[in-house]
């Protein structure tokens, strides 16, 4: 038997068998490696295909971008000097790398990358490490990507990448390190790093924590203050000291600080005796926590923002950015806007308006809760040429929050009669249809013109100021000098109320629905006001509309700043002001012309300074609730509006309340500035024209009984009058009744006057021309009968007597024999 299986080992046939299964087996484990090599050069050739289409994708690698980001925009004023900072939803404080303690830096260099001086932009070990933890994780079901980032990938990340957790993300901003390290140091790296950390709810880089946590910058900052700082971004909100969670038990934040503290100790970065001060500081929760109150108010929140409220609607339009695109820009793309202000103008605009002694009313000064006052204003001053809005002012005292109610800009209120060179005036002038010299019949309206705007409370019945102050016929330049209610909408009766509204919002006024039919908004300014749809004017929109007046008719959108630069420099916006032509320039100028009226010949005085050439109209609302002025010089136009936020009657008169203070700020805004006058231009002459009619004279317009009503005005070349005057006549009358004399009057008594003949008479005498204009009734003047001297028979009256003694006259008065009348 031992033969034989020896014999069988041996046999060539079996040993052949052996070394065919053996090479079977190898070609089997060949050819799985084999196998396995090529799937692993085909997963690592898509993987690296993959890797290079997402750094392909990613954005280009701007390094003002990263350097710049989240920088707080600054505003400028007309000279250059720093008058706010936009404050955002992010507080960020940039302060250069010199202002960071050692201690800061090595804080966070030691608990977030300890080697961040030696690696290339990615940490080969940690990420390696990373991935451990990552695949452990998807086997036991964990999801998310974690660690391997360093300081500069952690930059980028908060700057132009994402906070998305995806592999995409890691491997633009692995690809990315490497190139940012080849631009930057790691100093700028670490610079830029910790001025964009996000380190809990709005605040972002160390020097805002610092003023968070410690009240105090960055620089000032301790040990265990640094450490505390590093800790705090693994979790900001975890670990943040005013956490309801770490107010009851600090122990997460204390064991954080230490953990940090260590971290530096173990690296070298301090030494034992730091160390062991630094925990013992930690255990006495030495840490000294006060913060500072942030303020988000602005310095010039009236001027600010408004302008800011522009250039985010421009970058919108101009930029095609969508709402959020602007915003962030704003908050945290370091711009530099240069702003229109005059920042000297606008104090001082902002002192006289906030002077109670500058207010001639009779109501008290009431504070409210804040220590506002009740009683408010405000102002707006512009150059009417370049648009550049000088001085803004919202209110009464500065405001003491942010975004304070601005009554020069975002607030609409009735404007009163300052709107009748706008919407009355000056559309006739420039539609040809009135001159200075058209009259108009300033008295109670005829029915069927009042039943025309008839309301509710039966035809409309307008009335001036004063109830049953009514002067009759007088022009157009008479009407605006003492603000005629009755001549306003009368006028705008004839040129048409659709006409008076396009014309009012070319010139930037609001109109509601309800104010679109109503000739006392178009007319008088008395704007419906609805508080769920608020329209009239405000200073800003005013002081652009009057500007047009001395700009050749053309209107000029009021801008508030010049230009916006990015923070590189680059010019964003190279603002320009909108303009559109209103009237002609020679309507423009004539209505320019006529509002010198009121300064220099009624109410309007106060607003007058030196020789200066200023125009404007007063305007008063109903019940006295807002009081306005509005006017121009050849350099600049100004509104300012005087009230109540909620409406209140104001003891005074617009002429005494509000045109001393627009002429005081005025004043001090022209100094330094020569006296001129607006150029006058062609295609508009002086004639003789009767300011009655508006027509061609005659002789009986100087033989006015009130005197000559023959005057020299204003008329557009082509526009002249053609027709005479039609409203003086002759005509012969009773001296003694006024009537108009028959064939029965006695000629001793008839006499021939000139008279005024109206489009429509009135019965109430009030009207101060009644006397003047031209009788209706008929003559019926009868002579008293008399006794004949030598009959005694009683004459009978109208029959001449018998001689000329007769001791009667024609009054009926007894006389003596020398014709004088007794003393009866």
């Amino acid at each position: 038997m031992n033969k034989a299986s020896s014999t069988n080992k041996s046999d060539p046939k079996t040993k052949n068998k052996s070394k065919s299964k053996k090479r079977k087996k190898g070609r089997i484990f060949r050819n799985i490696l084999l196998s396995l090599f090529f799937i692993a050069l085909t997963l690592l050739v898509v993987a690296g295909g993959y890797a290079y289409a997402i750094i392909k994708s990613a954005p280009d690698l701007d390094v003002n971008s990263v350097l710049n980001l989240s920088q707080p925009s600054t505003l400028y004023d007309n000279d250059g000097n720093v008058i706010d900072t936009v404050h955002s939803d992010e507080e960020r404080r940039i302060i250069p790398f010199k202002d960071m303690p050692d201690n800061l830096k090595n804080a966070y260099v030691s608990i977030e990358d300890e080697r961040f001086y030696e690696h290339s932009g990615i940490d080969v070990k940690r990420i390696l490490g990373s991935v451990l933890i990552d695949v452990k994780n998807k086997v036991s079901g964990k999801s998310g990507l974690h660690g391997g980032s360093t300081l500069t990938q952690q930059l980028l990340k908060n700057t132009i990448l994402t906070n998305e957790v995806s592999i995409n993300r890691k491997i633009k901003e692995a690809y990315l390190a490497t190139r940012l390290e080849k631009l930057l140091s790691k100093d700028q790296i670490l610079e830029a790093y910790l001025n964009t950390i996000p380190l809990g709810g709005k605040i972002y880089g160390v020097e805002a924590a610092s003023m968070y946590f410690f009240g105090k910058p960055a620089k000032e900052l301790n040990l265990i203050q640094c450490s505390y700082i590093a800790g705090l971004t693994q979790a900001p909100s975890y670990y943040s000291a005013y956490n309801p969670t770490m107010q009851k038990d600090p122990t997460p934040y204390l064991n954080r600080t230490k953990t940090v503290v260590t971290k530096m100790k173990d690296l070298g970065k301090i030494s034992q005796a730091d160390y062991d001060q630094a925990i013992k500081d930690i255990d006495a929760k030495k840490f000294e926590f006060k913060t500072q109150t942030i303020s988000y108010k602005l310095n010039y929140e009236w001027f600010s923002n408004p302008v800011i409220s522009q250039v985010k609607k421009d970058l919108k339009e101009q930029l095609k950015l969508s709402d959020d695109e602007v915003s962030k820009l704003i908050a945290n793309g370091g711009l530099k806007i240069y702003t229109t202000m005059d920042k000297k103008l606008q104090d001082y605009t902002q002192s006289v308006l906030d002077d109670r002694s500058n207010f001639n009313v009779g109501n008290p000064e009431v504070l409210d809760e804040n220590g506002i006052p009740k009683l408010q204003a405000a102002a707006v001053i512009m150059d009417y040429h370049t648009g550049e809005v000088k001085a803004m002012v919202g209110g009464r005292k500065e405001p003491k929050a942010a975004n304070s109610l601005n009554r020069a800009y975002n607030v609409l209120k009735p404007i009163g009669s300052s709107t009748k060179p706008l919407t009355v005036y000056g559309p006739g002038i420039d539609m040809k249809l009135i001159t200075p010299a058209t009259g108009i019949n300033d008295a109670p309206i005829p029915k069927e013109i009042g039943m025309k705007y008839a309301t509710s409370d039966g035809p409309y019945d307008p009335h001036n100021q004063s109830r049953n102050d009514y002067s009759g016929l007088i022009s157009i330049r008479e009407g605006l000098r003492y603000s005629k209610n009755i001549v306003a909408v009368l006028t705008e009766d004839k040129i048409g109320i659709k006409n008076g509204i396009a014309y009012g919002e070319k010139f930037g006024l609001k109109y509601n629905s309800e104010s679109k039919t109503s000739i006392a908004a178009v007319a008088l300014g008395q704007f419906n006001n609805n508080p769920s749809d608020p329209d009239g004017g405000n200073p800003y929109k005013m002081a652009a509309a009057y500007g047009t007046f001395g700009n050749n008719g053309t209107y000029t959108e009021g801008i508030l700043y010049t230009q916006v630069k990015d923070a590189t420099g680059k010019v964003l916006l190279d603002n320009k002001p909108e303009t559109r032509s209103v009237l002609s320039p020679q309507a423009s100028y004539i209505t320019y012309d006529l509002l010198k009226e009121p300064v220099e010949h009624y109410t309007a005085s106060h607003a007058k300074w030196g020789s200066m050439p200023v125009a404007g109209k007063t305007g008063t609302t109903t019940e006295n609730k807002d009081l306005w002025f509005a006017g121009l010089t050849p350099y600049l136009s100004a509104a300012i509006w005087v009230g109540y936020d909620v409406p209140t009657e104001i003891k005074g008169e617009s002429g005494a309340v509000v045109t001393p203070i627009w002429g005081k700020i005025m004043e001090k805004a022209h100094e330094g500035l020569a006296d001129k006058e607006i150029p006058v231009p062609s295609g508009i002459k002086k004639m003789a024209l009767c300011s009655l009619s508006g027509k061609i004279p005659t002789d009986l317009c100087s033989k006015d009984p009130r005197g000559s009503k023959v005057v020299e005005d204003w008329v557009i070349d082509g526009a002249e009058p053609t027709e005479t005057c039609d409203v003086h006549v002759s005509a012969k009358v009773n001296k003694l009744n006024n009537k108009l004399a028959t064939d029965n009057t006695p000629k001793e008594l008839i006499e021939e006057r000139v008279f005024i003949k109206k489009p429509w008479n009135t019965d109430n005498s009030y009207v101060k021309d009644a006397q003047y204009t031209l009788p209706t009734e008929q003559d019926d003047y009868t002579v008293p009968p008399t006794k004949s001297p030598t009959t005694g028979v009683p004459v009978q009256g109208n029959q001449p007597a018998n001689n000329n003694d007769s001791n009667v006259d024609l009054d009926g008065n007894e006389t003596n024999n020398t014709g004088k009348p007794k003393n009866n």
